[in-house]
């Protein structure tokens, strides 16, 4: 969870409008030093067909950001994630690793998304689950 704080960071403090970004870290885990790329795309770049299938098929694992003060973007994550199981798992056996992200954690009297909701969404669709502030 502490990565992907670092990284939602850059994204939920200092607005950046529609621009996408990749991001390079390296982590030692276990003895072994791993290279993870973090393509970051804003909602609404995320809704071009064939961008997204790109994007799907690009990514090993996903991480799902939505806001607790944004019924809306909470409301379009269990059709994001059917169509990414629908083009990842449809190719292989293996399950996608996806995680749902609940932000804005410290504007808690805004919240319209409580954590329950968000901890069934994330068990019903067999998805781990984070509420985090990126303020914070």
């Amino acid at each position: 969870a502490a990565l992907t704080v670092r990284f939602l960071t850059r994204r939920f403090i200092g607005e950046y409008g529609d621009m996408e970004f990749i991001y390079s870290h390296t982590l030692t885990v276990d003895g072994r030093e791993i290279l993870f790329h973090i393509w970051d795309v804003p909602s609404s770049q995320a809704d071009d067909g064939s961008s997204e299938e790109k994007r799907i098929q690009w990514a090993d694992s996903f991480v799902l950001v939505y806001s607790i003060c944004d019924r809306a973007s909470f409301n379009i994550l269990p059709l994001k994630i059917q169509f990414i199981k629908a083009a990842k798992e449809g190719q292989s056996q293996e399950k996608v690793p996806i995680v749902i992200v609940g932000n804005k954690r410290d504007l808690h009297h805004q919240r319209v998304v409580s954590s329950e909701e968000g901890r069934l969404l994330a068990l019903s669709l067999d998805c781990g689950f984070y509420e985090v502030s990126a303020a914070e």
